[in-house]
């Protein structure tokens, strides 16, 4: 069980998304995705990665479904900005 940072570009045609590192903590691994997003230069709304939660063992490198990963992991507080969706 970890967090790990994939990239998606949130087209439901590629359900195949890549594992890009795998992290024991969810602060890591947002600390490598805004670096990543420094780097790069862009916001959080333009990039293509994000943290999920994985029950199973992966690697970067590896392919997920979004069967496989959760956005969050169970039990875990979800901030309040999170709850909502943006078109409400």
């Amino acid at each position: 069980m970890m967090y790990a940072l994939i990239y998606d570009d949130h087209d439901l045609e590629h359900r195949l998304k890549r594992v890009t590192s795998v992290h024991e903590t969810r602060a890591e691994a947002e600390g490598v995705l805004a670096e990543h997003r420094k780097t790069h230069g862009k916001r959080l709304e333009q990039c293509n990665m994000r943290v999920v939660w994985i029950e199973e063992q992966v690697a970067a490198g590896d392919s997920v479904t979004p069967d496989q990963f959760e956005t969050w992991r169970p039990g875990e507080p979800i901030p309040e900005g999170e709850l909502h969706s943006d078109e409400d």
